[in-house]
């Protein structure tokens, strides 16, 4: 049975994983992940880039593609670019990572701010040259430049302190359980991360169905033996 494609939404955020194959250490030190940086600069077209953590042997990226398409061509591209650099400087040969790339569509208002709190706080926490937070977020890096912040971080403050006090706030306390684990098991399953209501307003504008039914026969529907 054919594999059934990723579900990529134009103009909304979406979340993308990818990881090492077997847990393959993919950032070892700050040159590995200036190389990522690198071929995510290069290989970006199409999409806007909100988020970026990497960890040793992750990429979570946070990206709003401005076509449906240009979602996974931009991905591609940003791997393979990847690959080549990474595989040069260590002397290795073919694809570090652990099959394909995951993503989900994510909720606009406090579930995209839940899912970029997640990527920030894996940035801050996993990469020794990222900065600890606003207002300084990642200006130390490059990506500044590259990195655009989503509506949701807009509408905290009316001036940019007050959104950067705001962020530096969220940022302080740990994502709640509920959320993590529900990001992390939509993310993994390719469901999409946010409130039903969401999901079943997607299904209707994009004809897909989203809502997993029950196994089995409808009830009812059981043959009868005569």
């Amino acid at each position: 049975m054919a594999r059934q494609a990723r579900l990529a939404v134009a103009g909304h955020l979406h979340y993308v994983w990818l990881r090492g194959h077997g847990g393959l250490r993919l950032f070892a030190d700050a040159a590995d992940r200036q190389l990522f940086r690198d071929a995510l600069r290069e290989a970006s077209s199409g999409v806007v880039v909100h988020g970026v953590a990497l960890t040793e042997s992750e990429v979570h990226l946070l990206v709003r593609p401005e076509r449906a398409e240009a979602l996974g061509l931009a991905v591609q591209a940003i791997g393979r670019r990847f690959v080549v650099a990474w595989n040069r400087r260590h002397g290795r040969r073919g694809t570090p990572w652990d099959g394909r790339y995951r993503s989900a569509v994510v909720e606009p208002g406090e579930w995209a701010l839940a899912a970029l709190c997640r990527v920030d706080q894996l940035a801050a926490d996993a990469e020794a040259d990222a900065p600890a937070g606003p207002p300084s977020r990642w200006a130390n890096t490059g990506l500044r430049s590259l990195l655009a912040d989503p509506p949701e971080l807009w509408a905290l403050g009316n001036t940019p302190f007050e959104r950067e006090r705001a962020w530096a706030d969220r940022l302080a306390q740990p994502l709640l359980a509920s959320l993590e684990t529900a990001i992390a098991s939509s993310l993994f399953s390719g469901r999409v991360i946010g409130s039903d209501a969401f999901v079943r307003e997607l299904e209707r504008s994009t004809s897909r169905r989203l809502i997993a039914r029950p196994r089995g026969r409808p009830p009812g529907t059981a043959k009868v033996r005569t």
